[in-house]
């Protein structure tokens, strides 16, 4: 067994999962009296950094309510956590220690006490000095922060625990290459029915395991086998057999998937029986076209949902939108030059200028942009949700969005990882990373990773050489 730790934890790693405190297993906590002053200047507003502020202040109410000053300073079993808000599965087997009185330490003089990252690892030198023989490490989200303990001999590390995934290419892409020998190697445990136009196989093989409801399976031939994963039992599946979307008699408002994984991304766009879908790709790979083309036709033609909802993050996320004038609707567009620019492509087939204006006022009335600040609480029946820029989310907060779905609506998630502008954000504790994760095995949910661009071979050179 390994020997106990105690970390000492900065504040931005509270402000970023208030269940911080709980997570380190058998291990003791520290926090510096100066975390405690940073965590009271933030806990007003309606941003989600506030919010997590005020969760780790009830925390700490809890865990020292009642408690005798001296009893505080011998620390403060985690184990007896507040009940509410955190997992059940969650056990925190070490001790909290708050820092109850001044300790002496020495800085450089290029490193002044007074500033609140400085007087953190003034902290931790001094811990160091009392307890030699106890492994201390600063945790923080702060890069600039963990340079400079490391210019001083201290031992600091990233927060890890949100992390979905070690290395973000381990991330689902929802998208398999089958052998070459598939069919020799299981011709004796394959069947082939039709129903509805639609061709299904059922496979049978320790293949299937490494199968997800909803990945999408090709052979690496051109205009090979496609088929869709319908059905996982054991080691059998059901595979559907895919709709070409390149094929002009199969275009989605006037658009033709242009790669193979253009056509996974329509097929899952389109299925009626999928509701939550997820696309991630660089820039130029048309997840906004593909969802709003899908989106026109289920809403206008197919009468499948009310209206389109688009939505995106507005970086800082949380914050107030601005004092521009208008409405919310108003107040978003200036964030919605994407969601304009593939309307046009959309909408340019009829040549006349009464036809684009009555197709323009058409979507006018079926598509509302609405802003994540005013998703709390609400409730959306049978709608066509797209949130694009979902790679700035927090897992909290693309929880809250997803959790606003009601009967009948699709909610389809856009979004590259690479492109992260929120801060303490990084590709593998991304919200959108988050999803294509923990919605993998579900039967009702669809992802694919687009890996080519098709904007234009200026922005393609650009992309891969810039």
């Amino acid at each position: 067994m390994a020997a106990r730790r105690l970390f000492v934890l900065d504040t931005n790693v509270l402000m970023h999962d208030p269940t911080a405190l709980f997570r380190f297993q058998e291990h003791d906590v520290y926090l510096p009296m100066v975390v405690l002053e940073e965590l009271d200047a933030a806990k007003k507003g309606t941003s989600e950094v506030a919010r997590n502020v005020r969760q780790v202040n009830r925390f700490l109410d809890e865990l020292t309510r009642e408690r005798a000053q001296r009893d505080i300073e011998r620390g403060i079993p985690l184990s007896q956590r507040p009940p509410h808000a955190l997992e059940p599965d969650l056990q925190a087997g070490g001790t909290l220690f708050i820092q109850t009185r001044s300790l002496p330490f020495e800085l450089p003089d290029a490193l002044p006490g007074s500033v609140p990252d400085n007087n953190i690892l003034a902290t931790v030198l001094a811990l160091q000095k009392e307890h030699p023989d106890t492994r201390i490490t600063l945790v923080s989200k702060d890069i600039n922060l963990r340079i400079k303990a490391a210019v001083l001999g201290i031992h600091a590390e990233d927060y890890y625990n949100d992390r979905v995934l070690e290395d973000v290419n381990l991330l689902y892409t929802g998208v398999a290459a089958l052998p070459e020998d598939f069919w020799e190697r299981h011709a004796d445990r394959t069947d082939s029915w039709q129903r509805d136009g639609r061709t299904f196989y059922r496979i049978g093989g320790e293949i299937v395991r490494g199968w997800y409801p909803n990945q999408c399976l090709y052979m690496p031939e051109d205009n090979g086998f496609e088929a869709l994963v319908r059905e996982i039992d054991g080691d059998e599946a059901v595979l559907e057999v895919l709709t070409d979307y390149r094929k002009t008699s199969h275009n989605v408002w006037g658009i033709n998937a242009r790669n193979r994984e253009q056509n996974f991304a329509l097929n899952l766009l389109m299925d009626p029986g999928i509701d939550f879908v997820t696309l991630v790709g660089q820039a130029g790979s048309g997840k906004t076209l593909l969802a709003l083309a899908a989106g026109l036709v289920q809403t206008l033609e197919e009468k499948r949902y009310s209206e389109i909802i688009m939505t995106r993050v507005t970086v800082p996320v949380g914050e107030d939108i601005g004092f521009l004038p208008g409405t919310e609707e108003e107040k978003m567009t200036p964030w919605m030059g994407a969601l304009m620019d593939n309307l046009e492509v959309l909408t340019r087939s009829d040549g006349s200028d009464w036809g684009r204006a009555a197709t323009n006022d058409l979507l006018s009335h079926r598509i509302k942009i609405h802003s994540l600040n005013f998703m709390r609480g609400r409730t959306f029946l049978n709608k066509y949700l797209i949130l694009d820029e979902a790679q700035n989310l927090t897992p909290k907060q693309m929880k809250t969005l997803v959790t606003r779905a009601g009967p009948g609506t699709k909610v389809v998630c856009l979004g590259n990882i690479a492109q992260i502008d929120t801060p303490y954000l990084t590709e593998t504790n991304s919200g959108l990373t988050y999803v294509v994760d923990r919605f993998k095995p579900w039967p009702y949910a669809g992802h694919v990773t687009l890996r080519q661009g098709e904007r234009s071979r200026l922005a393609d050179f650009a992309a891969e050489h810039l």
